[in-house]
């Protein structure tokens, strides 16, 4: 059938303002089930920082003066920023996720009506009941009995635990991108174990264990919260881990009209940039493991979390309890610390050099007296700039943590000897400065080539482990 006239149609700049308009989404092709949208990947604008924030749960947790205080402006103007490129504001942006999350519990899981409400962030179940039924048409037991949860999924038997299917759009290499995250697995806060990559989250109201396996169409994730109020932030945390918004296509396009660099892309198309799901965590081991093996840098961020991570009593959703006793979550034993705790660290205590020394304590004070801001709703340039002020930390520890902590798609790393030995042998420049001018074809993607380029070498972060 042929689609209608382009005049016949109205279009809307996101799923709320849809909403708002008093349109659903299509129960047959269920476009509100893809991942989320590309466009704030690539940009930061104070749009992009601010779905982002709402995306990590601000909304819900500070409502909208939160949101407008993390993005330095008032109130009004993040109102008018948002309708004015959106057609919603941040209550409706809101809204619509959690109204997505409630969909997901629904139709994905067994749990009671008002523990999805819970979870999905409503204030009450009529809010949960009133918002299911205006934005899809259906009420949630309507919407459950369209989609019958598979047997096994959680419901009153296992509370705090949830089975979910985290899409993406296709294709998706998870060679690298659980490679990566295998390979340096910080002991006692990260695992592998019977083809899952697994561990520990600190969030705003409790802590959880996650277990993520990647699938021909979603990642299985199964999910052991304290509180079910951490859901969605819990789900938007590991969608930045794994890349999961990305537009792999558009991605591979650009890189792949390189004709040095289409041969690796068309090898394994999809790569992804292994991300993060604490910023602060991950700038501390991006330190750590300057100049030094990835078996060192394990060692010394294992270190830190067993004298001051918080130990945590992990009933882990995929241990078998009969191998191991009740609680038992494997090998995960505590959250990685935070910047408060590190701070309180004798840096003479550390087994590196006096240099690094001097360099992790600048930055864990910069974390921890909230002069330093990597979080979700940062300024890339700014951010930059305050990494390069502290001692010790030089480009390449900067564009690393702007490529997976903050999650710049455009970071480069071209002193990188891993990249310049790739450029080499793909006949690339492989001088640093030869390279950016090379590179320059690649934007706003060069985080993606840079996967690409690592990949060519035979190390454990390019292999799915067995």
């Amino acid at each position: 059938m042929a689609p209608p006239k382009a005049e016949n149609m109205s279009f809307y700049p996101s799923a709320a303002a849809a909403q708002q308009a008093g349109f659903r989404a299509c129960k047959r092709c269920r476009p509100d089930a893809s991942p989320g949208s590309p466009l704030w990947n690539h940009r930061a604008d104070a749009v992009a920082k601010a779905m982002r924030l709402i995306a990590d749960g601000v909304v819900d947790r500070e409502g909208v003066p939160g949101l407008a205080a993390g993005l330095g402006y008032s109130v009004r103007q993040v109102e008018r920023l948002l309708l004015a490129e959106l057609g919603a504001g941040p209550l409706a942006l809101a809204r619509a996720q959690r109204a997505q999350t409630a969909r997901l519990l629904v139709e994905t899981t067994s749990l009671p009506m008002a523990e999805v409400a819970l979870a999905a962030g409503f204030a009450s179940v009529r809010a949960f009941n009133d918002t299911v039924r205006e934005v899809f048409a259906l009420s949630p037991t309507e919407l459950r009995a369209r989609h019958r949860p598979a047997p096994g999924s959680p419901g009153r038997g296992t509370p705090g635990v949830l089975s979910l299917r985290l899409p993406f759009r296709a294709p998706l290499c998870p060679d690298n991108l659980f490679g990566h995250l295998a390979a340096t697995g910080v002991p006692g806060v990260e695992e592998w174990r019977d083809g899952a990559y697994r561990r520990t989250l600190r969030l705003p109201r409790g802590h959880a264990a996650v277990s993520l396996s990647p699938g021909p169409d979603h990642v299985a994730c199964r999910l052991a919260l304290t509180d079910l109020r951490d859901l969605s932030i819990a789900i938007a945390r590991c969608r930045r881990l794994l890349d999961l918004d990305a537009d792999p296509v558009a991605v591979d396009e650009q890189l792949r009209a390189d004709p040095l660099l289409a041969p690796v892309v068309d090898r394994a198309p999809g790569r992804r940039v292994p991300g993060t799901v604490d910023p602060v965590e991950f700038a501390v081991r991006a330190l750590l493991g300057q100049q030094v093996s990835t078996a060192a840098a394990r060692t010394h961020a294992g270190r830190l979390v067993a004298a001051v991570g918080d130990p945590v009593d992990v009933d882990h959703p995929d241990v078998d309890h009969a191998d191991g006793g009740p609680g038992d979550g494997g090998g995960l034993t505590h959250l990685f610390p935070t910047p408060e705790a590190l701070a309180g660290i004798d840096p003479g205590t550390l087994a590196v050099p006096r240099s690094r020394r001097a360099a992790f304590h600048a930055l864990v004070t910069a974390l921890a007296d909230g002069s330093l801001d990597l979080g979700v709703g940062a300024d890339w340039a700014k951010a930059r700039a305050d990494l390069l002020a502290l001692p010790g930390i030089g480009p390449w520890t900067v564009e690393v943590i702007a490529m997976r902590a903050l999650g710049d798609p455009d970071a480069f790393i071209p002193t990188d000897l891993g990249i310049r030995y790739a450029a080499r042998d793909l006949g690339l420049p492989d001088t640093p400065a030869a390279l950016v001018r090379r590179a320059e074809a690649w934007r706003p993607w060069r985080a993606y080539a840079v996967q690409y380029l690592w990949a060519t070498g035979d190390h454990a972060v390019n292999r799915l482990p067995a």
